[in-house]
């Protein structure tokens, strides 16, 4: 019987299933895995055995079929000077964020990256997970896409403001997307199976499908050809008006969230493409019922899915029955036969 990892490996590169795997490239806690890891979440982002033993614990206790690192947004703009607060003084699930962003925009950026803030932290995590759990699921790293790092390297505020001058920010988004690549490469050597590109504050809900093709896009393409296969490309929010885009940037597979229609999109881009979503983690895996789940998941399958991801990062704190409904119900969820998919818009 294939293992876990072959299967998924497989998927991405191409082939098709015969099921439906359970995984994803970006932060995968639960509390109860933490637990039980007896790791506490603010101590998963600075101590790599910690991260690797967190990020194991998710397949160690429910089998969901990745452990991937890191485990919040300001790993990169770390790295290149931001103010890092790690919030370690509450006992709740809140993620780092960047306290201290940049003031200037033209930052030099670091050449080795085995010096470079956590990077060559999170590649150690990786080495431990390669050596443990990664003979039996695939490892995952990500990153943020040119214009979330910048979000967070800059702040919000200063980041906007200065895509008055598209020329300038343009860029800037190329000089970042360099050095994500070479972030992305760092891992990979590191061990990771594959790479997602996180563009969460890059998406067209944020900033407009006209700006995103003019700015997010050519960033985004750049990126996408500096990095090794397989490479995921992760998208939220309202991503309806931008897929032909998106599937144009260059990626393997492409990882959509609850508010895209997924059969649409399925339609769209033909039964060739290799499709990953779109499960709510906070309406449905969070909040919702294992019977919502289960429904959910059916009909995620029906819309064409190659395999269900949760649109974002989980919420660590997930009722362990609603995990337990996933993975039961994706392996009872029956692949939509995509040969029949209809290419035309309906």
């Amino acid at each position: 019987m294939p293992r876990s990892r072959d299967e998924t490996l497989a998927l991405l590169r191409g082939e098709r299933l015969a099921r439906l795997p359970v995984f994803s490239g970006l932060p995968s806690l639960t509390a109860s895995g933490l637990k039980a890891a007896g790791v506490r979440y603010s101590e998963a982002h600075t101590d790599a055995a910690k991260m690797a033993a967190a990020a194991a614990s998710t397949f160690e206790l429910f089998g969901f079929e990745s452990a991937v690192v890191p485990f919040d947004l300001c790993v990169e703009a770390e790295a290149l000077g931001g103010g890092v607060d790690f919030q370690a003084d509450v006992d709740v699930f809140l993620a780092p964020v960047v306290s201290t962003p940049l003031a200037e925009f033209d930052c030099g950026l670091p050449t080795a990256l085995e010096h470079a803030g956590r990077i060559p932290l999170v590649a150690e995590a990786i080495r431990t997970l390669k050596g443990g759990v990664g003979r039996e699921i695939a490892i995952g790293a990500w990153a943020p896409g040119p214009f979330t790092l910048a979000w967070q390297l800059f702040g919000g505020d200063a980041w906007l403001s200065a895509l008055q001058d598209i020329e300038r920010a343009a860029r800037r988004l190329d000089s970042l997307s360099g050095f994500l690549a070479q972030v992305a490469a760092f891992y990979r050597r590191a061990g990771a199976d594959f790479i997602t590109i996180h563009e969460m504050g890059g998406s067209a809900q944020v900033t407009g499908p006209g700006r995103f093709q003019a700015l997010v896009k050519p960033a985004l393409r750049k990126l996408s050809a500096r990095v090794e296969s397989p490479k995921v490309l992760s998208v939220c929010g309202d991503t309806n008006a931008i897929v032909g885009d998106l599937a144009e940037c260059g990626a393997d597979a492409l990882n959509v969230d609850q508010r895209n229609d997924l059969a649409r999109t399925r339609r769209l881009l033909g039964p060739q493409a290799l499709l990953l979503g779109n499960l709510d983690p906070m309406g449905v895996l969070s909040r919702g019922t294992p019977e919502r789940v289960a429904q959910t998941v059916a009909a995620i399958a029906q819309a064409g899915a190659n395999a269900i991801w949760p649109g974002c990062d989980l919420y660590p704190e997930i009722p362990a029955e609603n995990l337990r409904a996933l993975m039961k119900a994706a392996n009872l969820a029956k692949v939509s036969d995509l040969r029949k998919v209809d290419s035309r818009i309906k």
